[in-house]
C-alpha cells in the first residue's frame, strides 16, 4: 500500500510503524461505503447511538486530541495514529481499537485514486461489554498491556457492521435492532486477537482497568501538580510497577501523558481565543511561559501563537469541513 512513510507521518518525528493488510468482503465494504458515501465532509453522528462517521478530509487541529475507547473501522482510504513512541497505519483491511482514553496525533489519508476517506467509529461502554462477557463462556485469550492496537477485519466482523449501519437507512428500527448489531461487534472484537484488551476494560481490578481509572483523575486534574506515588496508589501498584504498566498501555509516561493533555488543552484555548499564549500556558498548569512554548512547537510543529493562526487560516479557508 502507497501513500505517506508513517515513520514520518507526523512532524518529522521517529515512531514505530505497525501496517497490517487482509482481505475483506469486496462487496460488504463497497456496500459500506455506499451506506457512509453520501454525508458531508465531516464527523457526523449517524443517529445510532455511539456510532459516528468520517468522510472526506478533517482540519488538522481536531486529529491531535484526546481519543475516547473506541473501535475505528475504515472503509476507504487509510489512516495513522500516533501515541507517545508508537504509530499505527490502518487502512480498510484492518480495525482498531483504543481501549483508554489517550491523547494521540491522527492523520487521514484519501485513496490511491483520490476517493475520500471513509471511515466509522463506536465509542465503547465498559458496562456494555461487561453485561456480554455475563452472556458468554471465558474466552481464552492472551494477556494484552497495550490500551490500543490494529488486528485484520474478519468476514464476521465487516458483516456485523453490515448490519448496524444499513440501520442508517431504517431509523425506525433502531431502537430495537441496533443494541443487538453492536453487541454483535463487541463479541466479534472480544473473540479476536484485541479481546484481552476488550474484557480488561470492562473487568474490575486488571491492571488496564486500574491504569483507566489513573488516566481518568489525569483528565480531570491535568492543570494541577502530579504526585507519582500518589497516583501509584490510586491505582494499587507500587511505584515502579505502576510506571511501566502506565507506559506499558499508553506508551507515554504519566509526566508525559499529562504533558500532552495540557498541550492539547492548551491548543484548544488558542483557537477559541480563550487567551494569549502566555496566559494559557499558565491556565493549563505550565509555570514557564518559555517552557510551554518550547514544548509546545515541539508536539505542533510551530509556536503557540503561530500555530493558532495558521490553523485558523486553514479553518477559514475550508468550507464544509468540521
Amino acid at each position: 500500500m502507497s501513500g505517506p512513510d508513517v515513520t514520518t507521518a507526523v512532524a518529522g518525528r521517529p515512531r514505530e510503524s505497525i501496517l497490517m493488510t487482509a482481505g475483506p468482503s469486496p462487496q460488504t465494504l463497497e456496500e459500506l461505503r455506499r451506506l457512509l458515501g453520501r454525508g458531508d465532509d465531516r464527523r457526523t453522528e449517524t443517529g445510532i447511538p455511539r456510532l459516528a462517521m468520517v468522510r472526506g478530509r478533517v482540519p488538522e487541529h481536531e486529529l491531535a486530541a484526546v481519543y475516547k475507547p473506541m473501535i475505528n473501522l475504515i472503509l476507504q482510504g487509510s489512516k495513522t495514529m500516533s501515541v507517545g513512541d508508537r504509530t499505527l497505519r490502518y487502512d480498510p483491511a484492518t480495525y482498531f481499537v483504543m481501549s483508554v482514553d489517550l491523547p494521540a496525533i491522527g492523520t487521514i489519508h484519501a485513496a490511491e485514486d483520490g476517493a475520500p476517506y471513509l471511515a466509522v467509529a463506536l465509542t465503547l461502554e465498559p458496562a456494555r461489554i461487561a453485561a456480554l462477557l455475563a452472556d458468554i463462556p471465558p474466552m481464552p485469550t492472551p494477556p494484552r498491556q497495550e490500551g490500543f492496537s490494529v488486528a485484520a477485519v474478519t468476514p464476521e466482523l465487516l458483516d456485523a457492521w453490515a448490519r448496524l449501519l444499513r440501520l442508517m437507512q431504517r431509523p425506525e428500527d433502531i431502537p430495537a435492532l441496533a443494541p443487538a448489531y453492536e453487541r454483535e461487534i463487541l463479541y466479534r472484537v472480544l473473540s479476536g486477537p484485541m479481546g484481552a484488551m476488550m474484557r480488561d476494560i470492562a473487568t474490575p481490578d486488571t491492571m488496564l482497568h486500574r491504569i483507566h481509572q489513573a488516566i481518568q483523575w489525569l483528565r480531570a486534574h491535568y492543570a494541577e501538580p502530579v504526585s507519582i506515588e500518589a497516583l501509584a496508589g490510586r491505582a494499587a501498584m507500587s511505584v515502579s510497577a505502576f510506571h511501566r504498566h502506565f507506559k506499558s498501555v499508553t506508551s507515554l509516561s504519566p509526566l508525559q501523558f499529562q504533558k500532552q493533555l495540557r498541550l492539547l488543552q492548551a491548543r484548544t484555548l488558542l483557537l477559541t481565543g480563550a487567551g494569549t499564549a502566555t496566559s494559557v500556558a499558565f491556565d493549563v498548569g505550565y509555570e514557564s511561559a518559555t517552557q510551554f512554548s518550547r514544548e509546545y512547537a515541539r508536539l505542533f510543529g510551530l509556536p503557540p501563537g503561530r500555530d493558532a493562526a495558521q490553523a485558523l487560516a486553514r479553518i477559514r479557508n475550508a468550507p464544509h469541513q468540521s
